[in-house]
């Protein structure tokens, strides 16, 4: 993006920021369903994207329920950002009341083992809530890594929000972003991390709905690299204000194999957690971008570069 179109972007963020978090929460709510409408009319291509995604998640379904499905899932995605712009302002022990955990205790246990441990989450429903109800609820602070946006005051806005929830950010820098995760793992600490979409070299290739996408090895390298406990996590929204989660057994290491061979199968069990919570609740699954490699092979070839497409939204979270 140039220069005057950074400061744009920045500028809108800036005002969600500003005027969103004084809006009664009503107002809110109604105005994020106003925008998700007018956005979903348009038709436009994250729209599209996002039916292409959910034809391979709900491939029964029919042409109308897809489009019912990518309806509920943009007022979805903009009840995101609706609650994530008023989550600073927020009384903390709503944190507690807006959010049921299926499981927690499973969470509990893995972080008095001492061991640390790493959660893993798909972009469902809001997983900065959850991150706000770890820190409150369960009483555990926790390392993440944001990859880092341009124009580069927007990144720091967001550093800003999310350290104001509790939790600690870090660029997305290749090793030594993934070396003060081992860190905090090794000391008994809590890191979450955002893992169902991982463009990079490093990925590792999942069978996720009958095709082949690419997931992060973060989590799973640093399970084995630090003795770290790692688990699923799915969430999905009730009616407002509550939103749910399910705490996953825990992924455990194989006895056996190459660490390469250790990865893919852990990986491959992340997957499968996030494929069960996510055809349960297809319409709180924000990828409003390619996937799978199928699509993006598609866009290779037909733009004649290894280019990838999305659409404005929250720093993608990496695992390094």
């Amino acid at each position: 993006m140039g220069k005057a179109q950074d400061k744009l972007v920045d500028g809108l963020y800036g005002l969600g920021w500003a005027g969103v978090k004084k809006l009664p929460e009503p107002a809110a709510a109604a105005l994020g369903r106003r925008i998700a409408d007018f956005v979903w009319k348009r038709r436009g291509k994250s729209v599209l994207r996002l039916e292409s995604n959910l034809a391979r998640v709900v491939p029964d379904a029919t042409p109308e329920r897809l489009r019912e499905l990518s309806h509920e899932g943009m007022r979805s995605y903009m009840r995101y950002w609706m609650e994530s712009f008023r989550l600073p302002t927020m009384a903390k022990e709503r944190f507690s009341s807006d959010v049921e955990m299926k499981d927690d205790h499973i969470l509990r246990e893995a972080l008095a083992s001492g061991r640390g441990v790493v959660v893993a989450l798909p972009h469902l429903a809001n997983w900065d809530l959850a991150g706000a109800w770890a820190v409150t609820h369960i009483g555990v602070p926790f390392t993440t890594v944001a990859e880092r946006l341009k124009p580069e005051t927007l990144y720091d806005r967001f550093v800003a929000y999310r350290e104001s929830l509790g939790m600690e950010v870090l660029p997305h820098n290749g090793g030594a972003a993934f070396g003060t995760l081992a860190r905090r793992l090794r000391s008994g600490g809590l890191v979450c991390l955002v893992a169902d979409r991982d463009l990079s070299a490093s990925g590792v290739e999942v069978d996720f709905f009958g095709s082949t996408a690419r997931m992060p090895a973060g989590p799973a390298l640093l399970a084995q690299q630090t003795g770290a406990v790692l688990l699923p996590a799915t969430l999905y929204y009730g009616d407002a204000p509550k939103m749910y989660g399910r705490i996953h057994p825990p992924v455990e290491v194989p006895g056996k194999g190459t660490r390469q061979e250790k990865t893919a199968v852990m990986t491959q069990a992340v997957a499968d957690a996030f494929a069960q919570g996510i055809a349960e609740h297809p319409q709180d699954w924000h990828m409003l971008q390619r996937l799978w490699l199928e699509d993006l092979e598609d866009l290779r070839q037909a733009t004649g570069t290894a280019g990838t497409t999305g659409t404005a939204g929250p720093p993608e979270e990496r695992s390094a």
